[in-house]
């Protein structure tokens, strides 16, 4: 009984943090370029547990797109200690120092 009050609240907080990551100033973009994981690849000091980013080359610079969790990313799954080559698409927003994608998209290239 209490499993059942409880789904309610967790699917709402959920839902929320989905709205606090895409924001009223959110872009739609498709960007490509390769996945690799913040922690194990990248060793990144803020990185406290492994975390899929999209590293992409664009006008000279690298740019990092952290990947949000959903239903999109974890059906693509984590890249640990390799590398995806991947075409994004989604909302960007900037959240806790980091540029956000919450991807409605992703195909692996090649």
């Amino acid at each position: 009984m209490k499993l059942i009050r409880l789904l309610p609240a967790l699917v709402a907080v959920a839902a929320l943090a989905g709205f606090a990551l895409a924001g009223d100033d959110a872009k739609t973009v498709t960007v490509s370029g390769k996945i690799i994981c913040a922690k194990c690849t990248m060793h990144k000091d803020d990185a406290k547990e492994c975390q899929n980013v999209l590293v992409v080359e664009k006008d000279g610079k690298t740019v990092e797109y952290y990947l949000a969790k959903n239903a999109v990313t974890e059906d693509f799954g984590h890249v640990c200690k390799a590398e995806k080559q991947v075409v994004a698409t989604g909302t960007v927003a900037e959240k806790d120092g980091h540029t956000w994608i919450n991807p409605t998209k992703l195909e692996q290239k090649g």
